[in-house]
């Protein structure tokens, strides 16, 4: 007698924190965790079966068959398979959206998980003979041969986008017989090391050493190192143990931005196949990096947030580069942690994982405490570089001239005398964060959001970085129709102009997200600063980490009062790493370097603290301030988020799930009340804290309630979210 087919729950992208019972049809029966096609309602979409299953809540007469099984074998690997379920079950998110968020795109269409050829361009002897005789105004032509001439003849798919070219305008060249196109055969990649490493000090020796031991087995570090003391290098000889030993390497760095320039240091390292993840990647080009890690055909893949859920073949580490940075926490649909589950996954491949910070985050320094975290320490910076002399300036009662007080121009200018670079730091982009009439006070508020519209002078634009809302500048005021319109604060562009006005015989650059939207910008930008063709930079938080150069000796942080006073209990954290991250770009290699913070508060503690001892002493402090407060992360915490056309709505939403969690003992719910920001984007928002002393009682108290609380009344006129371990109270 044949043995009858299981029914299947198959997870769907759905709103629904459940998953979906289907009958296998006519079908084979799909294995657990590959991808099938279902009708759900009057759509079809792609889910993963996540169980067999004898039975079923619903009557089998009322249950679909799917339409078809797309993979034969399952498309994740078990361990991964099992996090994806994990961290759907933790973070409290609907299961077919944490698979849709994990999985390249094109898998989720539906597409084969196969790779697609990949392909080269040869120059050819008719082309090396043609390219002394191109005509002047064959530009392009001139560039492709030139380019393929100093690379060993051959043109790579990953060399266009450097070219700023597309395949089909190589084809032209392809029949003139110049260029032949060839096929490149996926080969398991080779682990060889191009360049030498370099001496390591005393600390970064053990830190080595002791990181080694731990190659094929689970152990968790903090490699603790102030700015400049050679983090990159520890880690470099680290993988290249790990490549020895034939296994594969995943490194997470918090911005698309320091992508490239990590995976040149690592081209130069290492002869072995490099890929770099991110959002600017084609739907393609991500599948075929994600396909070729899980066959073993890369080595190392270096990337962004959503790289943790590559699939490997053989993974034998994984590095979380700048692990505090709030950038590793998913802020919108699953907002996981990547860098709580790089732990969780190391765990469950028995697979080291080095968190690297100058300035640790305090969950980090916690598990150290705890016992749960190797810590590692680097207080030297590296070729005996000192640490940067910090001064505050006190400008209260000082003129100011767009932010810039005298004492600061004139120590810029002592370094610049000395053929050296200044950093400028203000991490607010625009021109100026409002516009305001002189005749009646009117001021360019967003209409759907709380906050005013940013000034962007430049593009003659009125810009909400809260919800993208552009509009013209106006000419004239919309209220008295007085054409005496005049910024109010200070931006980016403005600080630009202002330098520009003060250094007229300096090149001064500004980097923030405005200037580095061009593909290469950011790229072009780090060049030109390593080349010595920059005065001064004037940036935001993207030049305060990861950046190394030579010439910088002196930071200025323009403003940082906005960041002293603060509602949320981080604050403090937050403005010491930033201010710590900053001040370290200044001062490198055997050139002193000078920090000066302007200020309005130069009393004010955590300045004082922060430069009269180290970040570590600081977060100690910060600690035993969050013990005392029973705060993160000696408790735990979940914010409801809610939000509708009305505020009414989300209030009541959340005021009877309040209701449904209030009897729970040792759970404790503040609110609910309106979000920080109550209006974004056209919504009224509102939020519900939950907080205990234990994790596991946020977990025990909310699951059984989260599929009541999809059922209530008051749900269906909103729309609401769980964040388990929120880092973000807006």
């Amino acid at each position: 007698m044949p043995q009858s087919k299981p029914i299947l729950k198959v997870a769907v992208p759905t709103p629904l924190r459940r998953s979906f019972d289907y009958l296998v049809g006519q079908h084979a029966t799909p294995p657990i965790g590959s991808r099938v096609r279902v009708s759900f309602g009057r759509q079809q979409l792609v889910g993963i079966v996540v169980a067999h299953t004898e039975i079923s809540s619903t009557p089998q007469n009322k249950l679909k068959a799917i339409l078809e099984v797309i993979d034969s074998e399952p498309l994740l690997p078990n361990h991964l398979f099992k996090l994806l379920l994990w961290a759907a079950d933790y973070y409290m998110h609907p299961i077919g959206d944490v698979f849709t968020t994990c999985l390249p795109s094109l898998l989720n269409k539906g597409e084969p998980a196969q790779l697609e050829p990949e392909y080269c361009w040869k120059l050819t002897a008719d082309g090396q003979s043609a390219f002394p005789d191109l005509n002047k105004n064959a530009v392009k032509q001139h560039k492709i041969l030139l380019w393929a001439i100093d690379h060993q003849g051959t043109i790579q798919a990953s060399d266009l986008e450097q070219l700023e070219l597309t395949p089909s305008q190589l084809k032209p060249l392809v029949e003139k017989g110049w260029l032949q196109k060839e096929v490149i055969k996926p080969t398991p990649t080779s682990h060889g090391q191009t360049s030498n490493s370099l001496d390591l000090n005393p600390e970064q020796r053990h830190a080595v050493e002791s990181m080694q031991k731990s190659i094929g087995q689970f152990q968790g570090f903090l490699l603790d190192g102030v700015t400049g003391s050679g983090k990159t290098e520890v880690y470099l000889q680290l993988i290249e143990k790990v490549l020895t030993n034939q296994q594969q390497v995943l490194v997470l760095v918090p911005e698309i931005g320091l992508t490239p320039q990590t995976v040149q240091r690592f081209k130069r390292r290492f002869d072995c196949d490099i890929a770099m993840l991110h959002s600017g990647l084609t739907d393609r080009q991500r599948l075929n990096i994600w396909l070729k890690a899980k066959q073993g055909l890369t080595s190392i893949v270096i990337g962004t947030r959503s790289s943790l859920f590559t699939p490997f073949a053989n993974l034998g580490l994984i590095v979380v580069d700048e692990e505090h940075d709030v950038s590793y926490k998913q802020q919108e649909g699953f907002r996981y942690s990547a860098r709580d589950l790089a732990i969780l996954r190391a765990r469950d491949e028995q697979t080291p994982v080095v968190l690297g910070s100058a300035t640790p985050s305090m969950e980090s320094m916690y598990n150290v405490n705890q016992g749960k975290l190797v810590h590692l320490t680097l207080r030297k910076r590296a070729a005996n570089a000192k640490p940067p002399h910090i001064k505050v300036l006190d400008i209260r009662q000082r003129h100011l001239n767009n932010g810039l007080s005298q004492p600061l121009l004139d120590n810029m200018q002592r370094h610049l005398d000395n053929g050296n670079q200044c950093l400028v730091f203000l991490n607010r982009r625009g021109f100026a964060p409002s516009l305001m009439c002189h005749g009646c006070g009117w001021i360019a508020d967003c209409q759907r959001c709380d906050k005013h519209m940013t000034l962007h002078l430049q593009q003659k634009r009125l810009h909400c970085h809260h919800c993208d809302k552009q509009v013209f500048m106006p000419k004239q005021c919309p209220e008295c129709g007085a054409e005496d319109l005049f910024p109010v604060g200070l931006g980016t562009e403005r600080l630009e102009q202002a330098l520009i006005n003060a250094f007229p015989n300096k090149k001064v650059v500004r980097i923030d997200r405005d200037s580095t939207r061009r593909k290469q910008a950011m790229q072009d930008y780090v060049t030109a600063i390593k080349n010595n063709e920059v005065d001064i930079l004037v940036g935001t938080q993207m030049l305060a980490k990861g950046h190394h150069f030579p010439n910088l000796t002196m930071v200025a942080v323009v403003d940082i009062d906005g960041c002293l006073f603060s509602a949320d209990f981080r604050a403090t954290e937050r403005t010491a790493q930033l201010l710590t991250q900053v001040a370290g770009r200044a001062g490198r290699a055997d050139q002193p370097g000078e920090v000066v913070i302007q200020t309005h508060h130069p009393e004010h503690p955590l300045l004082l603290n922060l430069f009269t001892q180290d970040y570590q002493s600081l977060s100690q402090q910060i600690l035993a301030e969050r013990e005392a407060g029973m705060l993160p992360p000696y408790a735990s915490m979940a914010l409801f988020r809610a939000e509708a056309t009305t505020l009414q709505y989300p209030m009541q939403f959340l005021k009877d799930v309040s209701q449904s969690l209030h009897q729970i003992t040792g759970l404790d719910c503040f609110g609910p009340f309106p979000a920080p920001m109550a209006k974004r984007a056209g919504k009224m928002r509102a939020q519900l804290l939950c907080q205990a002393q234990q994790r596991g009682l946020i977990q025990r108290a909310l699951k059984p309630v989260i599929s009541n609380i999809e059922q209530l009344p008051s749900a269906r006129k909103v729309r609401w979210s769980i964040d388990i371990d929120p880092q973000d109270p807006f």
